[in-house]
């Protein structure tokens, strides 16, 4: 199948399947990716002053929540599965024979790690202990 481009980019794939799938997330990821950074770059850089900001704010005024850690899990998957899926792109369009096979099966590999890892960072991480005065 020749994929077909304008001056818009990709357009949509023929039929159904993972190809269209992928390209109505990759659209969906995209729009969610410009709602959450923006919202993320607001308040952590608007509303609170950067300065004030170190390990302890995080884990105290951020990571105590659990909204707020669900908001960054989920900024952090947007960006890992947008970013995966558009390098996968690439793949198929560049890569030809046997090495595509190759070169995806690693990167789905890369990708599922880091889905982990990001994951176990966010969940786990231990909320801040407040030790009275």
């Amino acid at each position: 199948m020749t994929a077909r481009y304008s001056r818009s980019g990709r357009v949509k794939p023929q039929g159904s399947g993972f190809e269209v799938a992928s390209w109505y997330l990759m659209r969906l990821s995209g729009l969610g990716l410009f709602v959450l950074v923006l919202t993320h770059y607001l308040i952590l850089h608007v509303i609170h002053e950067p300065a004030a900001q170190d390990a302890d704010f995080i884990t105290q005024m951020r990571w105590n929540n659990l909204f707020w850690r669900a908001f960054d899990w989920l900024m952090l998957m947007l960006v890992l599965f947008h970013s995966f899926m558009g390098m996968r792109t690439v793949v198929i369009d560049y890569v030809r024979g046997g090495s595509r096979t190759v070169v995806l099966s690693v990167l789905y590999l890369l990708a599922v790690a880091l889905f982990v890892i990001g994951t176990l960072v966010v969940m786990t991480l231990p909320a801040a202990r407040v030790v009275p005065a």
